[in-house]
């Protein structure tokens, strides 16, 4: 179970001339050990108890879990508290997004939402958290919006005050420092019939290694090479990017080696709208890890935040013996595997700026305050008609103490089809420590892989 993220995002800074967002002051940020949990969530319970206080998230594994197993589910004994279907969707509509609404008005009733008591489950390692009370201090935003600096490890802003703040704070979230890992795509048709796509995935996350600072990462936020396993057509086709802090000033580095051409190639349109290989049109680059890249083609707005129905602690999803045929179905996956609980999210809209082109007009995105992890986004067409809801289902790790996507998907409205990645089909659990290390992923080191 598996889902890859290529991330994108921000501005570094030491040499970028404009005026700046000021940092919140030391008192505000003294918060963080008080009223809000050490990434800026609201620690206490909400009115009614449905959403509990933190008390710290999942830190200890199940017993009986060891290392190299992929996870099991911390709550075997959880039952679905309710199911929001098409028939009863106005008894919480207040607490739905418009794009579940409409899955749930279009798709029912194969199309519901199990309700589940809410876990507040996202945590991280100590160190990480020390970041957060620094970065809150340091880091700023540049007036342009295309940049933070300042800032290292993890999300720059845990006390945010902008849309594009809370963007910055998923793009630069802690992910862990390395990992290795295999996971299978697809783009079923209406019918629910489907051919995966199998790939191999290492990171190295430069940004978010212990001890780094501005100097040392070279302007890089991660390093990614995927390996395409499967289909035969396909296999041996290698991608490597290099992500960089400062998209404008130096845009992400990517380069594809074709298997057939027996050449590696520069990618220079890996970014924005372009469409993700192998996703049949059905997601943008753009939409990998929900939202990814230079934020410049879009105004950001804050919309606050809203008590909302969410995937969350998706274990079901992840477990060990789940495979492709079981979570697949016409128009939508098997909603028996999903988990949705009650979160607190903020709320970020971004519209197309004027003079930019783009497939989508308007987007949504929903942004837990746990984690920075962005939960689901709604995309709208030039029109305002909302053509794609996404959604990414995700987990408490073990290995790495790390609330991170487990599966991932697009629904497209207009041809009721949907792209999917994370499928698990016998593969081993993710590698948080795989011993990487940074000149692996040069141009250089993937043509050398390329023709083994």
């Amino acid at each position: 179970m598996r889902m890859q993220l290529v991330t994108g995002v921000a501005m570094m800074v030491l040499s970028v001339s404009g005026n700046v967002a000021a940092a919140v002051n030391a008192p505000e940020a003294q918060k963080l050990n008080s009223e809000l949990t050490p990434v800026g969530a609201e620690k206490q319970a909400n009115a009614s108890g449905s959403i509990p206080e933190w008390t710290g998230g999942l830190t200890q594994p199940p017993t009986g879990w060891e290392p190299g197993q992929i996870e099991v589910n911390p709550f075997p004994d959880d039952e679905p508290l309710f199911f929001i279907t098409g028939d009863n969707l106005d008894l919480y509509r207040d607490k739905l997004t418009d794009g579940h609404i409409q899955m749930l008005e279009r798709y029912g009733p194969d199309f519901f939402m199990p309700v589940f008591q809410t876990r507040r489950t996202a945590a991280f390692p100590e160190h990480v958290y020390d970041k957060y009370k620094q970065n809150a201090v340091s880091a700023e935003l540049l007036d342009n919006g295309n940049g933070v600096r300042n800032t290292i490890m993890t999300s720059p802003f845990p006390i945010p005050k902008s849309g594009l703040e809370v963007i910055w704070n998923h793009i630069l979230r802690y992910r862990g420092e390395e990992i290795s890992f295999r996971s299978a795509s697809a783009t079923p048709l209406v019918s629910g019939s489907f051919n995966q796509v199998v790939n191999e995935y290492d990171y190295f996350f430069a940004y978010s290694r212990l001890g780094a600072d501005l100097d040392d990462i070279d302007n890089k936020i991660f390093y990614l090479k995927t390996n395409t396993v499967a289909p035969s057509r396909l296999a041996g086709t290698i991608t490597l990017v290099h992500e960089t802090l400062d998209q404008i000033r130096s845009p992400r580095l990517a380069w594809r080696y074709d298997a057939g051409s027996r050449r590696l190639r520069r990618s220079p349109n890996l970014a924005y709208e372009t469409n993700l290989p192998n996703a049949s049109s059905l997601r943008s680059v753009d939409q990998k890890d929900m939202y990814n890249g230079a934020p410049n083609q879009y105004n950001w707005k804050l919309k606050g935040k809203r008590e909302i129905f969410v995937p969350y602690n998706a274990y079901k999803l992840h477990d060990a013996e789940v495979r492709p045929d079981d979570v697949i179905r016409p128009r939508h996956i098997n909603q028996d595997l999903t988990r949705y609980e009650l979160h607190r999210v903020w709320v970020v809209e971004a519209t197309l700026r004027t003079g930019i082109s783009h497939i989508y007009a308007r987007r949504v995105f929903y942004v837990d305050e746990d984690s920075w992890q962005i939960l689901t986004s709604e995309e709208y067409d030039a029109e305002g008609n909302l053509w794609r809801v996404s959604e990414a289902h995700n987990i408490s790790y073990y290995s790495e103490p790390v609330f991170w996507t487990t599966m991932e998907m697009t629904y497209d409205l207009k041809s009721e089809r949907y792209y999917i990645d994370g499928l698990n089909d016998g593969f081993p659990a993710y590698d948080f420590n795989p011993g990487f290390r940074g000149n692996q992923f040069t141009a250089s080191a993937a043509r050398r892989a390329a023709r083994r």
